[in-house]
């Protein structure tokens, strides 16, 4: 397995000073942000350090060339969008530009990309579905043609009062998963998983990573810490952020150790990317910068 970070966390430092910043901290890999250039949309949103859009065979060959030279792969490219968003217009711009990152995963040499399957989330799963179908198969023929894996991230994105009560994003749970995978069955549609959205769903990460072993394309490695004393005033039937904290690997509630024995396991030998959405380190670069480095020595126990 290789340990990077997502580039999210570094959106004032260029894709050269981003590679240069995780050759010098002894991260193997980075997932590239590839945003439409413009203004963000939410928080961690619109970071761009691979103008997908734009990508020529030079550019590619150049920023190939930098990550050779740098010893730092790039482990996927990101773009996190909802393209089964209500507004139609909106969803296809969305859709599109999801087209082209996969076209510049293939041109750059990567064999994954990731990003989120959307939701309507005024919707039920079910109400959402033939959308997903509609939406998803010809994404996935798309994908297929280009030699590229697709990683959905499992976040519900359900935290805000703009995304409830369904969460901007179907591909939650192993239940929905499972529909998923039999509906468009292409072993290039997967997962890129993050066991923190786990923990305050009160699910088991580990039993999900053994079941679906062979659909783990790429892999985030994000903590969260449960409030007890806060859940207890508000319940589970609260927005999220009223009783949960994501926080950095080590310092919430996943057993890191168990994780990494279970992925063993499973076969995986895949990157394994730190992403950051902790606020205690959010207050300049150089505490996003230390939030990195402090995930990465503290996750390097389980690498070689």
């Amino acid at each position: 397995m290789q340990l990077g970070f997502v580039s999210a966390i570094l959106p004032d430092l260029s894709l050269e000073e981003v590679i240069q910043f995780a050759a010098q901290n002894g991260f193997a890999a980075v997932e590239l942000m590839c945003w439409p250039k413009g203004k963000a949309e939410r928080r961690y949103a619109g970071v761009t350090h691979v103008d997908v859009a734009n990508l020529t065979g030079e550019e590619a060959a150049r920023i190939q060339e930098l990550c050779r030279n740098a010893g730092v792969a790039i482990s996927g490219l990101g773009y996190y969008p909802n393209p089964l968003a209500p507004d139609l217009a909106e969803a296809a711009l969305y859709v599109d530009h999801i087209k082209k990152v996969i076209t510049a995963a293939r041109t750059l040499g990567i064999g994954v990309m990731n990003t989120f399957v959307g939701r309507d989330w005024t919707k039920s799963v079910d109400d959402n579905w033939p959308r997903f179908l509609e939406t998803w198969k010809p994404l996935i023929a798309f994908a297929d043609d280009n030699g590229i894996k697709v990683g959905i991230e499992n976040c519900p994105m359900l935290f805000t009062k703009d995304e409830w009560p369904g969460g901007k994003n179907l591909a939650t749970t192993p239940k929905i998963w499972t529909r998923m995978f039999s509906d468009i069955p292409s072993p290039s549609f997967g997962l890129n998983f993050d066991p923190s959205h786990f923990i305050w769903q009160r699910m088991d990460y580990c039993k999900a990573m053994r079941d679906f072993a062979p659909r783990l394309h790429h892999m985030h490695a994000k903590d969260a810490r449960i409030d007890v004393h806060k859940l207890d005033q508000v319940g589970i039937l609260a927005h999220p952020n009223e009783y949960h904290t994501p926080k950095l690997p080590g310092m919430g509630d996943v057993d890191w150790g168990k994780f990494f024995s279970v992925l063993t396991e499973t076969g995986y030998n895949g990157p394994v990317c730190i992403e950051v959405e902790d606020r205690a380190y959010e207050g300049s670069l150089d505490l996003r910068k230390a939030s990195l480095r402090q995930s990465g020595r503290y996750l390097s126990q389980w690498f070689g």
